[in-house]
């Protein structure tokens, strides 16, 4: 079974994809580790709001 030049096609789109990949701007260590901090901030923001609800829930909830 034959596939003409559609495996040569395949094979040069591939590369291409693979290049424009490698060129892409990377995320450099700094900004990095800055965009790591300011979403550990938010969970903790987030798990903190998470908590305070709890305990107001507990605690409307105890005056039945």
């Amino acid at each position: 079974m034959t596939r003409g030049n559609q495996r040569e096609v395949a094979r040069e789109k591939n590369l291409k994809k693979q290049a424009a990949q490698k060129k892409g701007p990377k995320e450099s260590g700094a900004s990095l580790a800055k965009r790591k901090e300011a979403d550990a901030d938010a969970l903790r923001a987030k798990q903190k709001k998470k908590e305070e609800e709890k305990a107001a829930g507990a605690t409307a909830g105890s005056g039945k």
